[in-house]
């Protein structure tokens, strides 16, 4: 077995996209994803699960039908199951998202937005 940490700026370093998480680990059922959002993404829900925003650098704010949570460097924000949100980021932000493993981006919405699931990176 290879002990070895993983450098979350580092793993964010080899790529550019925006609103294309990759997997970096995974815990029992559990994937941690990176990601860089920038702008507007799309209104969507996750019915069968939480979904956790952790930001790393930047600033994001998640809208709700009824009001809106903002979130800054080092802040940490669970999106209860069947929430429609929608995150938003005026500038590049960095962020890792914890989900089940296969849960798409965009919840059941589908569309262009829709990130290919277990990237690995």
């Amino acid at each position: 077995m290879t002990y070895e940490a993983i450098n979350l700026k580092q793993k964010l370093n080899l790529f550019d996209e925006t609103w294309t998480p990759k997997v970096i680990a995974e815990m029992n059922d559990y994937q941690f994803k990176i990601v860089k959002i920038e702008g507007d993404f799309v209104w969507h829900d996750h019915p069968e699960t939480d979904e956790t925003f952790f930001v790393i650098e930047g600033q994001v704010r998640i809208d709700f039908r009824d009001g809106h949570v903002e979130l800054n460097e080092g802040d940490i924000y669970v999106v209860p199951k069947g929430v429609e949100h929608k995150p938003y980021a005026e500038k590049m932000a960095k962020l890792m998202l914890i989900e089940p493993r296969n849960v798409l981006n965009t919840g059941h919405e589908g569309g262009e937005r829709t990130a290919v699931n277990d990237v690995w990176i």
